[in-house]
């Protein structure tokens, strides 16, 4: 979930797809398979199933948005988590408590016939199981897509590739990949287009948002460690946030008063979360530094046996996408070859 309220305070640019054609974007893995078991699902809130009741909407969502990303000239790095910090470890067992009174709710509206509240209670209910993982896992490799584990925060090893020239952006709707240090970040790359609000019947168009460190920083007047701080009052994955304490209430403290411990003891808040292991978390992340990014030609028939053989996908619709890709591939081939010739000349 990430830091959401950092977005009322952080400057975005608002950019098209095509600003990031020819750069690597190393992406939250988990973020975006969840945004796809909660956007690709039946009208009561079923997500997408194979004929022996096995969730496919992650493998639906990860092969048809990459091979978009892919012909759109973006090159996908996708990050998975790895082991969850013991405070991680907290939440996501709040959040399994949580994911079971949904889907209680879910099956209630489903009887009911209320099928708007059965989609609702169906986002809360499903969660990403290892199967899924290592489906996507399998995909990826199949489609010549370089997928990296991390140690523990897969946004803490995209920031990483980043950092390290692997990647030119990393790729997540949670804002807590300007904490763990990317030097730049790209929300929205799955939802471009003309999209729904939920709940209501309107449409927004929505567009890619890339957020710069420096800009940031310089635009706030904040360190990264400040911004940490601000992050932390308002709630993590790590911890709850100060009481009655929003995103401008935040940044006015961290500018007066520098750190939350001076704030603490300034403002008398009773605080019962360790503050240094979280800011640790953030500043000094364990991170996997073994890793191979390399991109390949896609494997066809292997693809066609996880998607087709084994989950009943439309063998049609599959080639069709791996005919635009592969044509894809051959035009900057025959580019590459033009520019060549071009210079010899």
């Amino acid at each position: 979930m990430g830091v959401t309220k950092l977005r009322k305070i952080i400057p975005v640019e608002q950019i098209a797809l095509s600003n990031l054609r020819n750069k690597r974007i190393a992406i939250d893995a988990y973020n975006h398979l969840y945004q796809f078991l909660s956007i690709i699902r039946q009208r009561d809130g079923t997500p997408l199933m194979d004929a022996k009741g096995n969730i496919t909407s992650h493998l639906s969502g990860l092969f048809y948005r990459t091979i978009n990303l892919l012909t759109s000239g973006i090159r996908p790095i996708y990050v998975f988590d790895g082991k969850p910090s013991k405070l991680k470890a907290q939440v996501i067992n709040e959040r399994k408590k949580k994911r079971e009174e949904a889907k209680r709710k879910w099956d209630e509206a489903i009887a009911e016939g209320d099928y708007a509240g059965a989609r609702k209670y169906a986002q809360a209910a499903l969660f990403l199981s290892k199967e899924m993982v290592d489906e996507s896992k399998n995909l990826l490799t199949a489609m010549g897509v370089p997928n990296v584990q991390a140690a523990s925060e897969g946004e803490a090893q995209a920031a990483f590739l980043v950092q390290q020239g692997d990647a030119w952006a990393s790729g997540s709707q949670d804002w807590d990949s300007i904490l763990f240090g990317s030097p730049r970040f790209v929300r929205n790359l799955n939802f471009t287009g003309r999209r729904k609000i939920p709940r209501k019947n309107e449409f927004v168009e929505i567009q890619p948002e890339l957020i710069r460190a420096k800009q940031v920083f310089s635009e706030l007047k904040l360190t990264r460690e400040e911004l940490v701080d601000v992050g932390i009052m308002l709630g993590t994955d790590f911890n709850e946030g100060f009481p009655k304490v929003g995103p401008v209430t935040a940044l006015k403290y961290i500018r007066e008063f520098k750190n939350l411990e001076t704030i603490i003891k300034e403002k008398g808040f009773k605080i019962d979360f360790p503050i240094d292991e979280i800011r640790a978390i953030f500043l000094s992340p364990t991170i996997e530094r073994d890793y191979m990014i390399k991109f390949k030609r896609p494997n066809d028939e292997k693809i066609k046996k996880i998607m087709c053989d084994a989950h009943d996908f439309s063998l049609e619709r599959v080639e069709n996408a791996l005919k635009k890709y592969l044509q894809y591939i051959k035009e900057r081939k025959d580019a590459k070859k033009q520019r060549s010739l071009s210079k010899f000349m």
